[in-house]
């Protein structure tokens, strides 16, 4: 009986490639009728043509890639294109006599990969066999350590996705896998709240590494050194690796990271920030899969041009109907595409490899959802649509965990969430800047404009291709030296503006002002220690009023000489952190229970800046005013900025308390992690107890 069915299974697939082969033959026929210079007699030129490409595809495709693949990922797979152009001018040659015009043979290959990802679908064929069928023939030898009954554990980030708006997502049918999930019992949902600052930085370095002290924000200055640090610029985020990774990380156990911040001190990494100059850990060879199916890259660079026409459909109705918005134009709709399409299907084809081949515990950001959210708001349909694309990768990955060397449990989670709200600039028609300059006795402000948060994944991605240890790598390396920023691995618009955001000569300045979403950061340089309150009026006596003043702004901590850290708000109000005394109207009444024991902690970091500076919260309204040209942010307090999620495996056991803080969301993991059996290296601390 089985014997039957297999052999009814196969005639089937067989008619259904032989009906594939016709479809795409008789497409390709009609394109090439209406493309200049390619001259096919007929149906049977064009049936022999298509055969011809299928089979040096099949012959000598995975030895090219394997040659080219870094120049293919420097250019986002358009040099698998062009070569994808070459095989099939060689194949209309040998059929036709005549080399096409290369232009024709680039569009002819374009039409059978767009007809290949419609077809492929329809006819029911599985869409990620191919690659997976690469990934087995391609992947090391599977250990017997891998092969085992201890589940491994994949999680997926979704970045800067609010607990609150998951929740909304799932009753409006946006994620239906995760809403299968809750359904069948198999997943529960367990909330958390990040620190402050809730950002990417931060919160990976607290789940990933365990520590993320004397991280104030994302991006900071220290007056010890007289430079700014940043998050996502690569030499900035190794150091702050390094000062938090104590070779005890969540992935150090044979683990591997993929298109994060920090490794966790995985032993392999694609596409993350702190390791992109190691090459022991990171490369571009864990994208080969993926480029290795010549058709499969024309579906993402298909993904991506829809990708970019539905940004400017949003923006444009955004407009039309005069809804708060902020200015979506220049590069950012391309800029989008890379890191909503491109970025995402390289990460999961990572991800594919890693469970084919049976890797213990892998971590992976998706920054598609914060990306969009951040320009269009956090409950937009467009918003909401990558979520839905974000929710399907979800599905594939379960897919491919059936044919893994040992079972797996798929993990979601969030670091941060986002906030609603117009920018402080559109609102009051001035920036944090502006205000702090107008109100020094003396003296400028240096402020320089922030590089974008989610760029940082596209830039790590070429950092690897750029840097590949191969010697087609090298040749690429020297050929492209001059068009890559060597200092910094951050792209697009704001280029030069990132280098000046690693300027060492901000301490010139009266003042150094930072935004991070809601919360700003104003270090004045005068001194070189942390100012206090009464330094600072003597200095500069306006300033502390005209911030606290400000209806922008919800409060400010600064360090007194008698009474420590205190919080400051409009009409006077005043708040004691050592021992939560307050005077007049309390600042932090609109922010949540917690807001006093993040602003304790942040008081305690040696690199806390002179004022600490939130952006001001509408409880009603739920919204904040960021600094930076957000219409979705996050950084400070206020909101479901501070309110992401986990949604993990129901056999897990239950938190014995709620879960305040990436370090203590850090010990959950572990925990969890050791209850499937997975062995995980201790912490240092944990070695001398």
């Amino acid at each position: 009986m089985k014997a039957a069915r297999g052999v009814g299974r196969t005639v089937r697939d067989l008619l259904r490639g032989l009906l594939l082969w016709a479809l795409v033959s008789a497409v390709f026929w009609a394109a090439v009728a209406v493309i200049p210079g390619i001259d096919l007699p007929s149906f049977r030129a064009a049936m022999l043509t298509t055969a011809l490409i299928a089979a040096i595809n099949a012959l000598l495709w995975p030895l090219i890639i394997r040659i080219v693949l870094p120049l293919t990922v420097l250019t986002f797979g358009l040099g698998s294109l062009i070569l994808n152009a070459g095989v099939v001018a060689l194949a209309i040659r040998l059929v036709d006599g005549e080399f096409p015009p290369f232009l024709g043979a680039l569009a002819s290959a374009f039409v059978i990969s767009v007809a290949l990802m419609v077809l492929i679908p329809a006819l029911s064929f599985d869409d990620d066999a191919r690659q997976l069928r690469v990934v087995r023939r391609r992947a090391r030898a599977v250990t017997d350590e891998n092969r085992t009954d201890v589940p491994g554990v994949i999680m997926f980030e979704i970045d800067g996705l609010a607990e609150p708006i998951l929740r909304r997502a799932l009753e409006a049918g946006h994620v239906p896998t995760m809403a299968r999930w809750l359904e069948d019992g198999s997943h529960r949902v367990v909330p958390w709240e990040c620190d402050l600052s809730s950002q990417t930085g931060a919160s990976q370095a607290g789940l990933l590494l365990g520590s993320n002290h004397d991280m104030p924000a994302f991006r900071w200055y220290e007056k010890d050194t007289k430079r700014t640090m940043v998050s996502n610029h690569g030499k900035d985020a190794t150091e702050m690796e390094n000062r938090h990774s104590d070779g005890g990380g969540l992935l150090a156990e044979r683990g591997a990271s993929r298109g994060n911040m920090f490794s966790g001190d995985a032993p392999r990494c694609s596409a993350t920030m702190s390791v992109i100059k190691d090459r022991e850990r990171s490369g571009t060879s864990e994208y080969f899969a993926y480029f290795a199916d010549p058709y499969g890259l024309t579906r993402t660079i298909t993904l991506y041009l829809w990708d970019v026409i539905q940004e400017r459909r949003a923006a444009r109705h955004q407009r039309r109907n005069g809804e708060q918005h902020i200015d979506r134009g220049g590069l950012y709709p391309w800029m989008r595409g890379a890191i909503t399409v491109v970025m995402r299907d390289l990460n999961v084809a990572s991800l594919m490899g890693d469970i084919v081949e049976g890797v213990p515990v892998v971590y992976s950001t998706f920054v598609g959802y914060d990306e969009v959210a951040h320009h269009s708001g956090i409950e937009e349909p467009d918003a909401f649509a990558v979520l839905k694309q974000h929710d399907a990768q979800l599905a594939r990955l379960e897919r491919a965990i059936e044919q893994a060397p040992r079972p797996y449990h798929l993990v979601v989670l969030s670091d941060h969430g986002q906030t609603q709200g117009r920018p402080f600039r559109q609102r009051y028609e001035t920036t944090l800047e502006e205000l702090v300059e107008g109100a020094l006795a003396g003296g400028d402000v240096f402020a320089p404009a922030p590089s974008d948060e989610g760029l940082s994944t596209v830039g790590s991605a070429i950092t690897d291709a750029r840097d590949e240890g191969s010697t087609g790598s090298r040749l690429l390396a020297r050929a492209t030296r001059d068009s890559i920023v060597e200092r910094e691995v951050a792209i697009g618009p704001n280029k030069e503006a990132m280098r000046e955001e690693n300027s060492t000569d901000a301490g010139e300045h009266t003042a150094v002002v930072l935004a991070s979403g809601g919360l700003g950061l104003v270090s004045l340089t005068e001194v070189d220690h942390r100012m206090s309150l009464e330094e600072i009026e003597a200095l500069h006596p306006e300033l502390l009023g005209t911030l606290t003043e400000h209806p922008g702004i919800g409060f400010v901590m600064v360090r007194t000489e008698a009474d420590g850290a205190v919080v400051l708000g409009a009409g006077g109000g005043r708040r004691r952190l050592s021992d939560d005394d307050v005077t007049g109207e309390d600042p932090l009444r609109h922010f949540d229970a917690t807001a006093a024991d993040h602003l304790r902690r942040t008081d305690g970091f040696p690199h806390c800046p002179d004022l600490l500076v939130n952006c001001m919260y509408d409880p009603e309204a739920n919204e904040v005013a960021p600094f930076e040209e957000f219409m979705g942010s996050h950084g400070g307090l206020g909101g479901w900025q501070t309110h992401p999620f986990s949604m993990v495996p129901s056999p897990w056991s239950e938190p014995t308390a709620p879960i305040v803080g990436v370090e203590a969301m850090h010990r959950a993991l572990r925990g969890w992690l050791e209850e499937t059996g997975q062995t995980l290296k201790p912490h240092a601390a944990a070695d001398a107890s």
